[in-house]
């Protein structure tokens, strides 16, 4: 349910009489609520105050300074409310303790209660929508601001759920493409394991809770791509997230890894936390840099860098999606990662076969080659990647084009080969 000004106004009002009860002197009335009033979505009406006392700054920056200007016109203090000042908002911020103060005024009981409503495994926390700052060491927990999910301020205001854009809080971007699967060309094995793939992500909801599964096995799944570049690992993580409908997030792992000592724990934590029940698929791809063996412990360095991979292991088992890591070499992620793998898929380098049929379906429709040529033919006697072929590809098609042509001449294709066998450090010798 989206917020309409009928509940915008309720809620002014509920607030309004929530603060005038608390600051009159007999304070004998009782505050009502009008639960069917408040109810957004599943949650309960609780649960909705909740959520309402968050998305409030997001619709009026001044709803709460001029509420309580309202009732308190010559000023002062009042620490039962909560509230803080933001960095560049210049208004108050809700906190744990104006949810407090707003459910259940200084009545213990019902304080602790909302305490309860923004624990870890409680609906609104659990499922994203909002959750309590840290607060620093000492003072209450319950002074943390009270933050909701921009995709989710999104979604109440408009009725759309915005995905979170790459930043030092969510380092990852979403990876998308315009090929199908009829353009990925793999062995019938790589293509078997694929497709067990494809039914873990379509079906885990109906295995885990009809099948009540969640009892006996890791909610989520954890899957190894490894083989030589531009074999397809990365396409087969896109065209997997394409044809079920779920966004791919390519994690930066060079934003995420800190040389500071703990940083990179927390950087993963942030994204685990916006990644979770969001149905995403993680790809960390090049994941050595992260995932990769421990080292015997020589000084302090190498002990919390040890730290890092114990944590990921853990985080990566407890995410309740589907996680894809990536990588050149199989024998560079460490063994405790290995065991814990659902999946392990080769991504072998492409035969000659493979090679001429990832040329055929590279090359546009609309274009000829020159006569006598078999260009297919001629890539695939070179040891090129399914990426290798598509540069070259590339390079003859914008060769024909600065000709002004549509025909595919030889010695674009044979320069376009070049540079592709140089560029891994190899000599290149012409094919005749």
């Amino acid at each position: 349910m989206r917020l309409n000004e009928e509940v915008y106004q309720a809620f002014r009002a509920f607030l309004g009489s929530k603060i005038e009860h608390h600051l009159s002197e007999e304070k004998k009335d009782v505050v009502l609520l009008d639960a069917h009033k408040f109810c957004i979505d599943h949650f309960s009406h609780e649960e909705s105050i909740v959520l309402l006392t968050a998305l409030m700054p997001h619709v009026n920056p001044n709803f709460y300074t001029s509420t309580l200007q309202q009732y308190m016109p010559q000023g002062g203090e009042f620490p039962e409310f909560g509230g803080v000042k933001g960095k560049n908002h210049r208004g108050i911020l809700p906190t744990g303790e104006t949810a407090q103060f707003i459910l259940g005024g200084m009545n213990h009981t019902a304080r602790v209660n909302v305490l309860g409503m923004l624990s870890d495994d409680a609906p609104l926390v659990d499922s994203g929508v909002l959750y309590l700052e840290p607060i620093p060491e000492g003072e209450p927990l319950m002074s943390g601001k009270l933050v909701m999910s921009q995709d989710f301020v999104d979604y109440y205001l408009t009725g759309m759920r915005s995905k979170p854009k790459f930043s030092p809080n969510f380092p990852a971007q979403e990876i998308t493409t315009e090929m199908d699967w009829d353009d990925l060309i793999l062995t019938e094995d790589v293509k078997e394991q694929i497709q067990e793939l494809k039914v873990w992500v379509e079906n885990h909801d109906m295995l885990m809770n009809e099948w009540n599964m969640k009892r006996k096995i890791k909610p989520g799944y954890r899957v190894l791509l490894y083989g030589p570049s531009g074999t397809g690992k990365t396409l087969t993580a896109t065209l997997l997230g394409k044809y079920t409908k779920k966004p791919v997030f390519r994690v930066d792992l060079s934003t995420v890894v800190s040389k500071y000592i703990g940083e990179t724990e927390k950087n993963l934590e942030r994204l685990f936390l916006k990644a979770k029940n969001r149905n995403w698929i993680l790809f960390f791809d090049e994941a050595d840099a992260i995932f990769g063996k421990r080292t015997g412990v020589k000084d302090a360095h190498d002990r919390y860098a040890n730290q890092e991979v114990s944590y990921l292991l853990q985080r990566v088992e407890d995410f309740n999606g589907l996680v894809i890591l990536s990588s050149n070499f199989k024998s560079n992620i460490d063994e405790a990662f290995l065991r814990r793998f659902n999946m392990i898929v080769k991504f072998p380098f492409p035969s000659r076969v493979e090679r001429e049929k990832i040329s055929a379906k590279s090359f546009p429709g609309h274009i000829k080659f020159e006569k006598n040529i078999n260009v297919h033919n001629l890539i695939s006697q070179y040891e090129l990647s399914g990426g290798n072929i598509i540069n070259v590809v590339q390079y003859s098609c914008l060769k024909a084009i600065s000709k002004k042509t549509n025909v595919i001449e030889r010695v674009d294709v044979m320069k376009g080969i070049k540079r592709e066998v140089e560029k891994a450090g190899k000599i290149f010798n012409e094919v005749y």
